[in-house]
This record gives structure tokens, sequence and C-alpha cells, in this order.
């Protein structure tokens, strides 16, 4: 099967470029057909290359051709297959099948149902390349081709002004987190003098000692491409505004895939930030306090993707938590969890949607436990993974980050702690969406339901959620063996009740009405706290004093820049030489005789005198 493996981009690439081409003259049918139809022979390659690997655990390396050559320098297109990229290759296959076929029915009366699919088919190629890449730079071109192709599927429909802001906002805040990795390779190859990602962990070995400043700046380079890319504070601003985009796409490029390449770029490059311990502090500080920046602003928001989006924030949060404190079998484990539950959750998201006439606000909605049962079941499977509760999915990957977290020397307890916390606002958001949405008065009445292109993706959805935790990845050669003794039984009880407790909050103050708390969220200093939340912790608006405004400034100022005064004279100057030569030529033979008549006498009379 390793010849096999350049077809698992390919297609769906070729599929791409198919629909571009030839959008015009193909029906429907064969568009869903082609979309979908790659993703799925994509999806069964993929299945029947792990199939193999799991009876024969053999890594490999595939080299296509040599992409260039300069000097010394040498980069190829080629695949690396591992436990790591077999995992990577079947959450990006296999749920993005489920969403490509989820998509023909959401998105079945859209005028731009090819371009739709077109980009969709070329994400798809792209992150498979960025996953499956030999080299920092093949990576790094699958990188790229990830951030196009949000750019052009957040803004996918242009018409509104807002999604092109959107689109525009997540191009360029994630071209900062792409500058600062691409000067991380530029040290790398300049100190390890390769980009291959095999090699750099065997010439790092040779060349640093652990706590050496070069692989400290390297992975802090690297930590911010991670960042950029995954949503982490400081640069998480443009994944909520990402919803603009339709919904299947928030659920597979901003939940399942996509955000979760800075997880995969850090976890690749392990052997690195073994030797920069500070860079793997500095990971997990990140995660946690984005964790709950992001779980304490999903808590006040109205509209239903963008608490999902701030949720994945937030889980992406305690996978760079995981890979900070060297669980990072844990953080891959997350990883897939998460793409199960949350693709569900916005998959359901999609659905309710679709049927409530593109109603966002889950305050006009209510009720609808009865009237799209398959939907509700869907969300009550995908809010208990999200909130760890026992035997879920979810459960296994967070119960195994907090309890490697505690085991950290020094700082353990207080990430753990933090950890919980994040766990509680967690249970308690993803809950309140499921008791206000699904339960009380219905203030919306669906339209139309769920048809079976939908149905069968929640389905399958549900069960990988439900059991996704029982799953065992392959990932023992890839990342070191972790030494960890189990903590005191009370840290795992107290990691258990903490989500149970959180739902029955949720439960007493959304549902049941019994704790009332009216009078302290109305009190003036929670109203502004409140606010604060909802605002985002007013990050955008900083960013907006900080930079957007000073940069509009300067760019007024040098449009009036007096250096323009000379280009403008030179303009003038040919304006008004052209206007009186146009008016010389007024078609009368007359005066063109004696104008030339006239210089001739002149040009004699000069030549007569230099004689």
């Amino acid at each position: 099967m390793r010849e096999l493996i350049g077809l698992i981009p390919l297609i769906p690439l070729l599929s791409s470029a198919t629909l571009m081409l030839f959008a015009g003259h193909l029906s429907r049918f064969a568009i869903g057909l082609l979309g979908v139809g790659s993703v799925g022979i994509a999806a069964i390659l993929t299945a029947k290359m792990g199939i193999d690997f799991l009876g024969n655990p053999e890594v490999f390396k595939v080299t296509l051709w040599t992409w260039m050559q300069v000097g010394t320098f040498s980069s190829d297109v080629a695949f690396y297959f591992d436990g790591l990229t077999l995992v990577m290759m079947s959450v990006i296959t296999g749920v993005g099948f489920l969403i490509h076929l989820f998509s023909t029915e959401f998105m079945e009366e859209d005028v731009s149902y090819a371009r739709y699919f077109a980009y969709l088919n070329m994400f798809v190629a792209a992150m498979l390349i960025l996953v499956m890449a030999d080299n920092l730079l093949l990576l790094y071109l699958g990188w790229e081709g990830v951030g196009v192709c949000s750019y052009l599927l957040v803004g996918f429909w242009y018409q509104n002004s807002a999604n092109g802001y959107a689109a525009r906002k997540a191009f360029i805040v994630t071209r900062i987190g792409d500058t600062l990795m691409a000067l991380g390779l530029f040290l790398l190859f300049t100190e390890l003098g390769t980009l291959d990602i095999q090699a750099l962990g065997d010439a790092a070995k040779d060349k640093w000692q652990v706590g050496d400043s070069m692989p400290l700046i390297a992975c802090l380079l690297i930590l911010g491409g991670a960042v950029g890319k995954s949503a982490q504070l400081p640069l998480h601003t443009w994944l909520p505004d990402a919803m603009a985009g339709p919904t299947p796409v928030s659920a597979l490029i901003h939940a399942a895939t996509m955000v979760t390449a800075g997880v995969y770029l850090i976890a690749r490059t392990h052997e690195l930030y073994l030797f920069a311990p500070i860079a793997m502090i500095a990971v997990a500080l990140v995660g946690l306090a984005t964790s709950l920046m992001a779980a304490f602003t999903a808590l006040t928001q109205h509209d239903i993707k963008r608490i999902l989006a701030y949720s994945t924030i937030s889980q992406i949060g305690y996978m760079f938590l995981a890979l900070g404190v060297g669980a990072w079998t844990a953080g891959i484990f997350h990883l897939m969890t998460h793409a199960f539950f949350k693709a569900l959750l916005f998959l359901g998201s999609g659905a309710i949607i679709h049927c409530l006439h593109h109603e966002h606000n889950i305050f006009k909605m209510g009720g609808l436990r009865t009237r799209m049962p398959v939907t509700f079941w869907s969300f009550m499977i995908g809010s208990a993974a999200l909130a760890a509760l026992p035997m879920t999915s979810g459960f296994f990957s967070k119960d195994q980050i907090l309890l490697q977290a505690y085991q950290v020397d020094g700082i353990g307890p207080w990430l753990w702690f933090g950890g919980l916390v994040g766990a509680l606002l967690t249970a308690v958001y993803s809950f309140r969406l499921v008791f206000v949405v699904f339960f009380g008065q219905v203030n919306t009445e669906p339209d139309k339901d769920t048809g079976w292109r939908m149905v069968i993706p929640l389905s399958l959805l549900c069960i990988l959620a439900m059991m996704g935790g029982w799953i065992i990845i392959p990932v023992t050669q890839v990342f070191p063996l972790a030494v960890f003794e189990h903590p005191a039984h009370w840290v795992e009880y107290v990691s258990i009740a903490v989500p149970i407790v959180g739902v029955i909050i949720a439960y007493l103050i959304f549902l049941g009405g019994q704790l009332k708390v009216d009078v302290f969220t109305n009190s003036f200093v929670m109203q502004k706290l409140q606010q604060f939340w909802f605002s985002g912790w007013r990050i955008d608006w900083l960013y907006d004093q900080l930079l957007v405004r000073p940069y509009y400034g300067l760019a007024r100022a040098l449009k009036l820049e007096p250096v323009d005064n000379f280009y403008r004279l030179v303009v003038t100057i040919s304006q008004t030489f052209n206007q009186w030569l146009s008016a010389g030529q007024s078609g009368q033979m007359r005066r063109y005789i004696t104008s030339m008549v006239f210089g001739l006498i002149v040009l004699l009379a000069i030549l007569v005198r230099a004689s």
C-alpha cells in the first residue's frame, strides 16, 4: 500500500480542480458525487493503510520527486507514515467524509454548490499534505494551503461584507503566526542544516544541550506558528468571527482539522521541545490561559456557533496543556476525540440552523427536543463528551491530561486546578446550550426536518463520540514513554466529579430553576463582568486601539506624502504637453506644410551657424 500513499491527497486535489474547471457542465448530483466520493476514496485508502499498519507497524517514507535543490539544501516531495500520521489522516478523511456528506443536504439550495465542494476538497488535500509531509518545508506548503482555503470558505458568502471582513481577519491574524513559524524554519536550517523532520531530532542531539538558547528560540517561534493556526492566546480572535462561513465548514476546518494543525506541529517536533523545557512550560501556560479565557467567554454568548467556537478554542487549550507537560499521547488522543464530538456538535447546530430559518440565537429557539429528536440526541451525546462525563470519549482523553498535569514538578497541582476550573465551566456552558435550545418553550418552529444525508453523519459521529475513548491510538513508536505514577485516588475522584457538578449546576439554573442567580447576575459588578466576557475580554478592542487604528492613521498620512507631489508634477507636465500637441493636429494641410518649412528653415540656419 505504500506506493498508493500519494493518491490519498491527490484524489481530493484532482476533484477540486475538476469542479473548478468544469462546474458549469456538471449536474448537482455529479458535483456531490465528485466532492463526497473523492474524500470517501481517500478515507478507504487510509483505512486500508491503517489495517496494514496495525498488523505490521512498519514506519516508512515514500519520496515522489525532488522538489527543489539549491546548493547544499535539498527538499523532496516525500511522505512519512507512522502512527501519528495515521491518526491525523484518519481524522481528516473519516470525519471529513461525514461532513462532506452532510454538506450535500445543507448546501443543496446554494447557487455556488460546485465552488463550495471545490474549496472543501482543496482544503482536505492541503491538510493531508500537512500531516503526511516528511519535511517542514512541505509541511509549510500544506500549512499555507489550509490558510488559503480557510480564507475562501470563511468568506464563501462574499456578498455580505461582514463575511469578507471575517475572512480577511482570519487570513491576516494567522499570517502573523505563519511569519513566526517561517523564521523558526530559517533558524532550524541555519543551525541544524536540514528541514527533514526525522533528521532534525538526530541533528539536535549532536549539537544542542538541554536548556540551550537556540532550541528555546526555535521552539518559541514554532509555538508562535501553532498559536496562530490553532487560535490560542493572543492570536485566537479570528476563530469566533470565522463562524461567518457555512456551518459544515466550521465543523471541518474550525473544529476537527485545521485548528488542530498547531497541536500536530508541536507534537511532530516534540524532540526539539525536549531541549527547551522553558518552551514546554510556555506551551502549557498558553494552553491553560486560553482554555479558561474561552470557557468564561462561552458562558455569555447567545449565538450557537460562537458558543461552539469558543469551546473549540478552550479544548485546544487542553491539548496545548497536555503537550506542555509532556503528555504527548494524551494530547493527540484528545485531538482525536475532540474531532468526533465537536464535529457532531457543529453539524447538529447546522441542522438546527438549517431547519429554523437560519436562526442563530439560542434564546429564540427552545423546545426542539420533540421536534428534532435526532439532533437532540446528537447534542446530548456531543455535549456529554465535551463536558467529559464518565464513559464518553472526552472523559478518557481529558482525564489523562489532568492526571498527568497534576504530576508536573512544582506547578503541577496549579495546572491541574486550572484544568478543573475549565472542566467545570465547560460542563456548565455545554448543558446551558442543551437546556436552552431543546427544552422549555418553543420560540421558533422548524420548517423542515433533517434528511438522511444529515442523519447518517450525525448518527455515526454519535457512536464515535461515545465509543471513541476506547480506541487505542498507535503512537507508542512516536513519543517517548511517559513515566508517570498514578496520583492519589482523590485526585482522580475530583477530576471525575467536577464535570458532573457542572451539569447539575446548569440543570438547576437553566432547566429546573431551583438555583436562583438573578440577583447575583443582575448586580452592577456582574453585569460589567458579563459584558467584558461577552466581548471576548475586549481583546479585539485592544488590538483595534493599539494596531488597527494607528495603521489606518499612518496610511491616511502617507496617502498625502510630499514625495507624491513630484510624481504629480510629472503627470501634469505630460498632460499639458499632450494638450498642446493635440491642439496642433488640426487636419489642415496648409498649416502642416508651413510648420514643416519653418522647421526646415530653422534647422538649416542652425547648421549654417554651426559650420
